[in-house]
């Protein structure tokens, strides 16, 4: 009799997690969904609540869950600069408690544990591209940092619970991901750009635009999340995963005019506190051990984007 695999996924019900769980249930996998929906939303997932292998556990990760599975996936966060500064101390928390409590569900069960970690660790950075061995440039005090310091904690127990407890953990570490299902409330230059220019609103682009990013489409970032857990015990990262290719906010913003044949304007307001000047991955990690790269460039990945927000207007 072929066992199927239980995996959860915290924060299952967000942007990341719900395709996270989809692909899970494709692959064959019992998926247990777990979301507090601070920002997550059920719109995500009420696909998938008919499918018998699929279940919805509301609890935010902050508390102890006591749940029986083989894998764990931990993306629970919110990740937009609105959201986790909105509310600093819960974000820490989720970052910190909530890593604590997975951890040590991992060490109970024996099961494989994965930490959705972030470009942001590596702060406002002073090499480029950015490899895993770079320590990073973080402010401790600043608006930025229950999301930053959270994230570096975070990955701190990771490696300490994987060296004093023998826990078999996966760090990735997220760059720049769009695609359909984001929230359009949270802030984020893929999302808002969109909305602007299919509102024909002022396209607002924060400092002169010349601040670079690298955007990976999000089926892209999930088969990253899966080859990872895949990968043999010794691979614990962290592995960047993102698309290499930069773009600056500026040509981003006239791309998405382009593509959506919008008459807006592009307007410019003052950069926010701490906003990184560049972003860019450098994936040779993640080509060498999961044998990764991006397949879906950033022109294909818009169109797509663009098609799921008219939708929802």
């Amino acid at each position: 009799m072929h066992l199927r695999k239980r995996v959860l996924v915290t924060g299952g019900a967000g942007f990341l997690g719900s395709f996270l769980c989809e692909r899970l249930l494709q692959d064959g996998c019992d998926v247990i969904c777990v979301d507090n929906f601070y920002t997550g939303t059920k719109r995500n997932i009420v696909h998938l609540l008919e499918n018998p292998y699929f279940e919805l556990v509301r609890h935010d990760i902050t508390f102890p869950l006591y749940l029986e599975v083989d894998e764990i996936y931990n993306l629970a966060c919110p990740a937009s600069p609105i959201h986790y500064q909105n509310d600093p101390v819960q974000t820490t928390k989720v970052n910190v408690h909530g890593s604590i409590n997975m951890l040590g569900m991992a060490k109970r069960l024996h099961a494989r544990i994965l930490q959705a970690s972030t470009s942001e660790v590596y702060g406002d950075p002073s090499v480029h591209p950015q490899t895993e061995t770079y320590w990073g440039n973080v402010n401790c005090i600043g608006i930025r940092s229950c999301y930053d310091e959270g994230k570096r904690c975070a990955e701190t127990l990771f490696f300490d619970y994987h060296r004093q407890h023998g826990i078999n953990i996966r760090v990735v570490r997220i760059f720049n991901t769009y695609g359909p299902r984001m929230h359009p409330n949270d802030g984020r230059v893929v999302s808002n750009f969109i909305l602007q220019a299919l509102k024909n609103q002022d396209i607002t682009v924060f400092g002169d635009g010349g601040q670079s990013r690298s955007f990976c489409f999000v089926e892209d970032m999930i088969d990253g999340f899966i080859r990872m857990m895949g990968a043999p015990d010794d691979i614990t990262g962290p592995i960047n995963l993102g698309n290499p290719n930069e773009f600056t906010i500026l040509e981003l913003a006239e791309k998405i005019i382009a593509l959506t044949g919008s008459s807006a304007r592009i307007v410019f307001r003052p950069l926010p506190a701490d906003d990184p000047m560049q972003r860019q991955p450098d994936i040779s990690r993640a080509k060498k051990h999961l044998g990764w790269e991006p397949e879906i460039q950033l022109e294909e990945g818009l169109k797509r984007t663009i098609a799921y927000f008219k939708q929802q207007l």
